[in-house]
Parts: structure tokens; C-alpha cells; sequence
């Protein structure tokens, strides 16, 4: 059983917020609230995208802005909240 990477959830994230933000340069540790690219609208795209793109329900529970300060907490909590996938 496999869930998917975390390198490809990073990358996946990453693209996304670079997308709508193309003058940004940003790392995967680097706290996207406190660089000001991040509003409540756009906070609430993030959990949309994140839920569409890698097909999973994030819980109120884990709705918490600690869970998408940064790329690699967006990542981890794909990586949690993934069903694992059997591969034949």
C-alpha cells in the first residue's frame, strides 16, 4: 500500500500558489500567511484545491492555520488525511 508522495503533494500545492502568484518566489517551509500572499478567500481556494486535486475531505478538526502556514504542512496533512491506495 502507497499513499501519494509528499514530494508530489509539495510540488502539486506549490504550483497552485504560484500560479495565482507568479511574482512570488516561494519555499516550501516559508509561512505564505506572514509573506502576504495569503487572505481568508484565498485560504479557503487552498482548502478547495487541496480537496479536489488529491480527492479527500478535510475535517473541521483540521482546519487550523497551522495546517496550511506552509507548503510542507499542506503536504502533511494530504499525506494524513490520504486513504492508502493499493498497487497490483
Amino acid at each position: 500500500m502507497t499513499t501519494m508522495s509528499n514530494t508530489t503533494a509539495r510540488t502539486t500545492i506549490l504550483s497552485f500558489i504560484e500560479a495565482r502568484f507568479p511574482q512570488a518566489s516561494i519555499e516550501t517551509d516559508q509561512d505564505i500567511f506572514s509573506l502576504g500572499y495569503i487572505n481568508s478567500l484565498f485560504a479557503m481556494e487552498l482548502v478547495m484545491f487541496i480537496e479536489k486535486t488529491f480527492g479527500l475531505t478535510i475535517p473541521n478538526d483540521e482546519l487550523r492555520i497551522d495546517n496550511f502556514r506552509t507548503v510542507e504542512a499542506m503536504a502533511d496533512l494530504v499525506a494524513r488525511r490520504s486513504v492508502p491506495v493499493s498497487v497490483d
